[in-house]
């Protein structure tokens, strides 16, 4: 499953810069799947909907740091654990339950995104 940021969140900063995919974003943020990423142009996202990688969207949030669910892979591949969960202070950092994904399809992701 992916990591998602709750509310909660105090805006500390901590976990953005432990991020290997870029998947978080300061609140009020705008975000593209090409952000530290090998993407560029049109993709295919793993669910199959083609996008523009280099596309800015809008934030998901305006309030608190947010991630982008389909860059996330729980830092597998990476480390052994979400590094966003492990610096944390609030323990804001959780697996989003509605997002659920085997380490099979996080591996795909992280290939998918940097292209390894």
């Amino acid at each position: 499953m992916a990591i998602r940021i709750t509310d909660e969140c105090i805006n500390c900063d901590a976990c953005i810069s432990e991020c290997p995919n870029n998947a978080i974003y300061e609140p009020d943020g705008d975000w593209a799947y090409s952000d530290g990423t090998s993407l560029k142009g049109t993709v295919t996202l793993p669910k199959g909907k083609q996008v523009d990688a280099d596309k800015r969207n809008e934030p998901l949030s305006d309030e608190f740091y947010f991630i982008v669910t389909d860059k996330c892979t729980e830092c597998k591949g990476f480390h052994d654990e979400p590094q966003c969960a492990s610096v944390c202070p609030v323990d804001c950092c959780i697996l989003d339950e509605d997002h659920v994904e085997t380490e099979e399809q996080l591996m795909g992701k992280k290939e998918w995104m940097h292209g390894e």
